[in-house]
């Protein structure tokens, strides 16, 4: 696109169906790699990836042409599949439906770096539930409970 300069930067958030603990120490780094080769192969930047056993989150700079929608899925799909074959968990991994997606400043790309990084330390104070619904309402987010991810299984 000639003439077209952006910087879109989305912080992406999702979690493992039924909020399952399936992001164990096993598999973890070889997924954000294979999540990294995704996002790159898509053409698309992708700044980091952390998480906790139930969840990720991802800082992505994406080209205005990039339907997010489309990416992510390409993300679950792949990556379940590539989980699926290790054949480390006992049973089939698969993604929750849907994702969070929340619009970053250049300005607060830092901290959304750092908040990501250390996820771990995060998590100690709160859950992924609390976090999730300040996502939510930071970003005033019109949301319905029972279309959220199943926090009822915490």
């Amino acid at each position: 696109m000639a003439n077209t300069y952006s910087q879109i930067f989305y912080h992406v958030v999702f979690a493992v169906r039924n909020r399952e603990s399936l992001i164990v120490k096993d598999i973890k780094d070889d997924l954000y790699k294979y999540i990294t080769g995704i996002v790159t192969n898509q053409k698309q930047k992708l700044f980091i990836i952390n998480g906790m056993p139930d969840h990720v989150h991802l800082l992505l700079n994406c080209k205005p042409n990039v339907n997010l929608s489309d990416l992510i899925r390409e993300i679950k799909e792949h990556s379940t599949k590539f989980i699926n074959s290790k054949k480390i968990l006992r049973g089939k991994f698969y993604w929750q439906e849907g994702f969070g997606a929340f619009t970053v400043s250049k300005k607060d790309v830092s901290a959304v770096l750092n908040y990501i990084k250390f996820q771990e330390d995060h998590h100690t104070k709160t859950t992924f539930r609390e976090e999730y619904l300040t996502f939510l309402k930071e970003h005033e987010i019109d949301f319905k409970a029972e279309y959220l991810f199943d926090f009822d299984l915490q």
